[in-house]
């Protein structure tokens, strides 16, 4: 692990922070006080249907609430679709995309066609339907303009570059299996980017050495792994650590209030009662 660790905090303004954004800000925050680093927080709001800019406004105030200062300014992924279309040409270049022309009822009904298909991390793989169309009814299709995705050609791309490894903290080096995921939507059919692509280019920019995130996310990490090779990225350091659950189980909800940062501030709860909480469920010392 080097000593100049520069971790980051990358929440999706969709809903309040819960308890949960909580853990993982102050992992990602602590991890980078111990080693002498930089913390840093980004906002991930490609989902422009989704995102909305109170939520931004809130997770600034939360996470100053919790006693957590970061780097400025702060990148927003909305502000930085031109670099993100930069390597999705790469991937291109490379041969690897195609584009994806299919309605998730196409695929849903390809699949029962078929009698069924393979479970990824994400859901059922992608039974190859655009992938096999002839280039002349593609490019009519694209000179329609139809609407498409693109997707990544995971095959092709394991022929050029192999499996890669990545160093997990405590755990040592791990082999990656992006495979699972068959080709995945690399850029979607109205954003130029998907939440893999975008993730991948910011940790490059941002020049993180530490990716701290919860163990939910540890499948996805083979494919970023993949895609830190093909554009020519270095790779960080990962921990994933284990989920906050609520007590019945459950992960935490921005859809449950009760369970939001702002609840608990606004209930009377102390930034050191939350850290308290925390380290109750996980048995980890925040303070």
């Amino acid at each position: 692990m080097k000593s100049h660790v520069v971790t980051r905090f990358a929440p999706s303004p969709t809903g309040f922070l819960h308890i949960g954004h909580a853990y993982a800000a102050l992992c990602a925050y602590n991890y980078s006080k111990i080693h002498g680093g930089k913390f840093i927080l980004r906002i991930e709001d490609i989902d422009e249907d989704r995102c909305r800019e109170k939520y931004v406004k809130a997770i600034y105030e939360d996470l100053d609430w919790l006693g957590l200062s970061w780097e400025q300014p702060v990148r927003k992924q909305s502000n930085h679709f031109d670099e993100y279309k930069v390597a999705l040409k790469k991937l291109d270049s490379l041969g690897l995309l195609y584009p994806c022309f299919c309605t998730r009822r196409d695929i849903r009904d390809e699949i029962k066609r078929a009698g069924g298909a393979p479970h990824g991390p994400e859901g059922p793989i992608y039974p190859g339907t655009c992938k096999s169309i002839p280039i002349k009814r593609r490019d009519l299709k694209l000179t329609a303009g139809q609407p498409h995705a693109f997707r990544l050609d995971i095959e092709k791309a394991l022929k050029l570059v192999g499996n890669q490894k990545w160093l997990e903290f405590n755990k040592g080096h791990q082999t990656a299996k992006p495979e699972v995921f068959g080709d995945i939507v690399i850029a979607r059919k109205d954003i130029p980017t998907s939440y893999h692509l975008s993730v991948t280019v910011d940790d490059a920019i941002q020049g993180i050495t530490l990716v701290t995130r919860g163990e939910d996310l540890a499948t996805a990490t083979s494919l970023h792994c993949l895609l830190q090779s093909l554009l020519g990225l270095d790779t960080p350091a990962y921990l994933h650590h284990p989920l906050i659950m609520e007590d019945n189980g459950k992960k935490f909800s921005k859809r449950d209030n009760s369970t939001t940062i702002r609840a608990l501030r606004l209930s009377g709860k102390s930034p050191k009662d939350i850290k308290k909480i925390i380290e109750k469920k996980t048995k980890v010392h925040l303070s």
